[in-house]
């Protein structure tokens, strides 16, 4: 799977961890930043990776911050990314089945290393369920600017 992965400052150390567990676990894993800890902007970082996953560049995206949650509704501004924040393995799993997901987002602040890596497995490794919620996924894909 090609993974592009983004963070700001406060999830940079959680980030490199994610990229590096990708990466040996087979993955093809692009860091678009940050890369230390001095203070930066989520939404550029949120932006970068919800591009990339959204033009096709890459096959899903991560994002960590401190919580998560500013990662999450700056990537959800983007047509045909479909970010979620989860805190444990079940959310990771329910937002690839029901929603196929295609950005995890999640909090470096919030979440310990071991944590991380099972929420990140478990959403790497989910197929999306289709049928009945493949209907639901095109209604959210197929809203207008104006939200009809």
């Amino acid at each position: 799977m090609r993974i592009a992965i983004g963070s700001d400052h406060a999830g940079h150390e959680a980030k490199a961890s994610l990229a590096r567990w990708l990466g040996e676990n087979g993955h093809e894993v692009e860091d678009l930043g940050t890369d230390g800890p001095d203070p930066v902007d989520y939404p550029d970082f949120a932006f970068a990776v919800g591009r990339r996953v959204a033009s096709g560049g890459a096959d899903a995206g991560v994002l960590v911050c401190g919580s998560g949650i500013g990662m999450s509704i700056a990537a959800n501004r983007l047509r045909g990314v479909r970010a979620a924040r989860c805190t444990d393995a079940y959310s990771a799993r329910m937002a690839r089945r029901h929603n196929d997901a295609n950005v995890l987002c999640v909090g470096a602040r919030i979440s310990g290393r071991d944590v991380l890596v099972d929420i990140l497995a478990t959403f790497v490794s989910t197929p999306f369920d289709g049928g009945r919620h493949r209907r639901r996924v095109d209604r959210i894909d197929d809203v207008d600017e104006e939200g009809r």
